[in-house]
């Protein structure tokens, strides 16, 4: 084989490995779940979600509530890390209810609406 065959075969390698890296890098595509008032409720009630964006579990309870998200109370722990500290987090993703009940790890609109009482469309 010769020398810039061999080049382009490793410049084609390194281009589809980084790209195939940026791509699973991407956030997942944002969903219409029609869950607006219940996250609504959530912040109503003092419900706070504790994640960091790297967080793949942290991405699937956002994930879940689609569009709807935005309406939820969200810190980013990489940006905000006295605040994460100052709330005993230890782990992602991390709810604080108004109560001060903490739930860590995925929970879903299903569980959050049990402990909080906001009611699921």
């Amino acid at each position: 084989m010769n020398k810039s065959v061999f080049i382009i075969t490793i410049l084609a390698i390194v281009v589809l490995l980084g790209g195939g890296i940026f791509l699973a890098s991407r956030p997942p595509a944002v969903v219409e779940t029609g869950l607006d008032d219940f996250a609504k409720c959530l912040t109503e009630k003092g419900a706070v979600m504790y994640g960091a964006v790297w967080c793949p579990h942290c991405q699937n309870e956002k994930k879940k509530f689609g569009s709807s998200f935005k309406y939820a109370t969200y810190v980013e722990c990489p940006n905000q890390p006295q605040r994460c500290l100052d709330a005993g987090i230890s782990g992602y993703p991390t709810w604080i209810l108004g109560d001060g009940t903490k739930l860590e790890g995925e929970q879903g609109p299903q569980k959050l609406s049990q402990a909080t009482g906001c009611s699921l469309p």
